[in-house]
């Protein structure tokens, strides 16, 4: 759920952020506030926001290592990681604290073991209904920021040239991978005969194997645009067709989520759990793409509200629930309808978050950005713009991408 700090903005991509955000507080409202539609299909259908919040990292860390890899700089492992611990830790440490000193206050629900959320373990085969079991998806971003830049360091060391071709076939091979085994898994766990959708949630919703295919849309992106720079120009000078064309496949998916995702009286569809996640993913990336491009209206419109909610987008996904939880018992005895009742929940999560993010994110961030402001190796200190978002790529060769390799 995290955002890299980029210099310029995309008010397309704070606006991919906020949708994120949203979707998904539309589905937990449902699922433990509510108990029903509140937001219409929106709550339905509200779990892809964190397949968009994927898609965005699979991007935005892949653009930053793909970008200063290209332009010959030598990845520093030390600095990358230091820069998303200080990015994703201080949040995460404080609601979890929270969670295991005021158990009773955060819902009373009892939580896997602490030192599974230390290890970002959590999420394997973790059973629905536990305390802080939202923190699953960060369990899964945080094991592909440390496999993607090894991935990356990796190639440098068997290698000073790595074949494009090759770099495609294998992200096109993890993406068949990912959907194979969901197909295989689900004729054990997708059918509701004999209570089998029990395992559903432990071993596919949850799980890194089934999910990581996600990010691979994004880092595609980064790819195309550090690696063809000349085609990345004809394809984002299409913003509108792209963007047309993103809207299109996500509404789609989204209606075909709504009715096939679950059935009820048969459980999950093949489909959609062998294909939808991917092709949901795949149709993020489509957005991401006319974000990113400056003749679509996703470029061009500035949303009110959208670049702030993105900002705290991380603080807030961490603490709507519990902040939902607490707000809804707190509010039961006041018999407010249901549009107050929202309004309220709604100003709260807003609020918790905007905290968490200026008094623990914000200093923290700071300090990443003074002592670790970049994440390569530099013989002398460079500006920050050199491993920022920027609208341009270097050219490449055209055979093999040249990763050059500095001593340390």
């Amino acid at each position: 759920m995290t955002s890299a700090q980029t210099s310029p903005r995309f008010d397309g991509l704070d606006t991919l952020r906020a949708v994120a955000i949203l979707l998904v507080f539309a589905y937990h409202y449902r699922v433990f506030v509510s108990g029903e539609p509140t937001f219409g299909w929106v709550s339905t259908v509200g779990w892809t926001g964190v397949d968009l919040f994927f898609v965005l990292s699979g991007y935005l860390i892949g653009n930053q290592l793909l970008s200063g890899v290209t332009k010959g700089k030598s990845l520093s492992l030390r600095a990358f990681y230091l820069r998303r611990l200080l990015r994703t830790l201080p949040n995460y440490y404080v609601v979890l604290a929270l969670y295991f000193t005021l158990p009773t206050l955060m819902g009373g629900k009892t939580p896997p073991p602490l030192w599974r959320f230390l290890t970002f373990t959590q999420n394997l085969w973790l059973q629905p209904g536990t305390a802080f079991s939202h923190a699953w998806s960060l369990c899964i971003e945080e094991q592909f920021y440390v496999l993607l830049p090894l991935v990356i360091v990796g190639a440098l060391h068997f290698g000073r040239s790595l074949s494009k071709r090759v770099a495609w076939f294998a992200l096109a091979g993890l993406m068949v991978a990912g959907v194979t085994l969901r197909c295989v898994l689900w004729f054990r766990y997708g059918l509701e005969e004999g209570g089998a959708v029990e395992g559903y949630y432990p071993n596919i919703y949850y799980s890194s194997f089934c999910r990581f295919d996600e990010f691979l849309p994004g880092v595609a992106i980064a790819m195309l645009k550090n690696f063809h720079p000349e085609l990345w120009k004809r394809v984002t000078g299409r913003g509108g067709a792209t963007l047309g064309a993103g809207v299109l496949a996500t509404t789609v998916l989204f209606a075909l989520l709504a009715r096939y995702y679950y059935i009820d009286g048969y459980g999950y569809g093949f489909a959609m759990t062998g294909f939808g996640y991917s092709l949901v993913a795949c149709a993020f990336a489509l957005l991401v793409v006319a974000a990113l491009s400056p003749g679509s209206l996703l470029y061009r419109v500035r949303v009110p509200g959208a670049a702030p909610l993105a900002a705290w987008s991380y603080a807030i996904y961490l603490t709507h629930k519990p902040l939902a939880h607490i707000a809804r018992e707190q509010l039961k005895p006041w018999g407010l309808g249901s549009g107050t009742t929202v309004a309220i929940i709604a100003a709260l999560c807003l609020l918790g978050g905007w905290l968490l993010y200026r008094f623990v994110e914000t200093p923290f961030m700071r300090l990443r950005d003074r002592y670790h402001p970049t994440n390569f190796h530099t013989a002398a200190r460079e500006p920050e713009a050199a491993v920022a978002e920027t609208h341009a790529s270097p050219p490449q060769p055209d055979a093999a991408v040249t990763f050059r390799s500095r001593s340390a």
